[in-house]
């Protein structure tokens, strides 16, 4: 099939996530036909390198036979059954074990959902019903940050805390509320008179959850969630002095803390879960995506022991659960995932190797005349598009400069993701050094013609009209 009849029937039918659905039916999808290691191919015979990973998910890369083989043997022994009415699969089993070995000791819990959206609705059910077990209901309130991505259903928008999605959602799930972001790119150097250094912000950042707590009575704030470091809202790397002051906050008032490892979890910055790279011990933490490397869809809570024994001993039935909770061939896929990622060291290397390699070259693209700043850690980075290099003053948003260089990344062969004007990348972690070369040079070019296309515009707009 052409590509224009796969675009002309997809903008027939196919309601897109996350898009503008009168603009793609005009303009058309771009149209993905398969893919191998950390490479896509689209139906023009383009070759794109994946620097996204999908959606943060593929850590394995395409192509993966073991996983398609997981798949297809667990399809033909068991193809589906429930975990409803106390009833299991060894898929399910094996996964739960695994999972608990990896995790951090304190976690030997984990309840299966289908995705991270339906992990984060999972995260408030739990945190509501732990505390009304503990003989205090009224402790009902959560605290998430501006900015944040916990999925997209309502509950999972309602604790994330982006301005967009909760302006086409209606009335957001009550009792959560929202503190200042730890970005300080983006506004702890613009804080006060001549900004904040970054241990200042970070220490402002977790001021700000403590006044929060006291605003609404620490006898009624449940738990605080946030991501190790926020994916979706532009890669941002909190200050180190953020998550010890976040910590010692949580402690004073006995809250419970919800780190949302779906981006970071499973090798993105080089442990298995982000959350131990900053020294946390969290009591949930949501978890999907790179849990099956993206092969098949599934997700899941680890609970701490604190929150695991109160729903066990305490709690009764718990009435919560979906119909592909631990679903066998999804588990099975996810299982031998980990086996993978465990068995060829891919963890140790994003954190020994890798990482370090990508901190090296992504750094060298910092001296580019339209970057602010060039970040990274582990197998994540991004990229601060500035007008005046000086000051760092952003783009006119007119010119949607991060959009601009999202689309020359991708007709230069490159997935490069904007937020915004910041440009962010997470390869699957099965990259290679020489691939990590390609992917910053073809992102320098992208910025290249940025600039040149900007600074285009602009002495358009500076002629005199005749």
């Amino acid at each position: 099939m052409l590509t224009h009849e796969y675009q002309a029937r997809d903008g027939a039918h196919h309601l897109h996530p996350f898009t503008d659905f009168k603009a793609l039916a005009d303009q058309g999808s771009r149209v993905i036909t398969h893919g191998e290691g950390v490479y896509i191919h689209d139906s023009e015979g383009y070759r794109i390198l994946d620097g996204m990973a999908g959606l943060w998910c593929m850590n394995l890369g395409y192509g993966r036979r073991e996983l398609v083989e997981a798949a297809t043997a667990q399809l033909e022994q068991l193809p589906y059954y429930n975990t409803f009415f106390k009833t299991t699969h060894p898929p399910a089993v094996r996964l739960a074990e695994k999972l608990c070995a990896l995790a951090p000791p304190h976690i030997q819990h984990v309840f299966f959902t289908g995705s991270g959206s339906e992990a984060n609705d999972t995260v408030l059910r739990m945190v509501r019903r732990y505390w009304a077990l503990k003989g205090r209901p009224e402790k009902h309130w959560v605290i998430g940050r501006e900015n944040g991505y916990h999925g997209s259903t309502l509950a999972g928008m309602s604790l994330g805390g982006m301005a967009p999605m909760h302006g086409q959602g209606g009335p957001c799930v009550p009792g959560i509320a929202h503190i200042r972001q730890p970005y300080w790119f983006g506004e702890g150097r613009l804080d006060e008179a001549h900004g904040m250094s970054p241990e200042a912000f970070g220490q402002a950042c977790a001021a700000a959850l403590d006044d929060k707590i006291r605003e609404l009575g620490a006898e009624n704030v449940a738990a605080f969630i946030a991501e190790p470091v926020q994916g979706a809202g532009g890669a941002i790397m909190p200050p180190e002095s953020y998550w010890p002051a976040v910590k010692a906050v949580l402690a004073k008032y006995d809250i419970l803390l919800v780190a949302d490892e779906v981006i970071c979890g499973f090798g993105r910055l080089g442990e298995w879960f982000g959350s131990q790279h900053y020294g946390l011990e969290p009591d949930l933490m949501p978890i999907a995506k790179g849990l099956s490397s993206g092969y098949l869809p599934i997700g899941g809570v680890l609970v701490g022991e604190r929150v695991a024994e109160t729903l066990i001993e305490e709690g009764g039935e718990f009435f919560h659960g979906f119909t592909y909770s631990g679903h066998p061939a999804c588990a099975a896929v996810a299982l031998r995932n980990l086996e993978l990622l465990e068995a060829e060291g891919i963890v140790d290397r994003v954190r020994d190797d890798l990482g370090p390699y990508l901190a090296e070259r992504w750094a060298s693209l910092a001296d580019h005349p339209i970057v602010g700043e060039a970040r990274s850690l582990g197998l994540m980075g991004a990229l601060e598009l500035v007008a005046d290099k000086a000051t760092g003053q952003r783009f006119d948003k007119s010119l949607a400069a991060g959009n601009l260089c999202r689309d020359l990344c991708f007709t230069s062969g490159l997935v490069m993701r904007s937020v915004g004007d910041t440009m962010i990348i997470a390869p699957p972690l099965v990259i290679r050094r020489e691939e990590i070369d390609e992917l910053v040079e073809l992102a320098r070019h992208a910025l290249d013609e940025t600039a040149r296309r900007l600074t285009r515009t602009a002495q358009t707009q500076e002629e005199p009209s005749a």
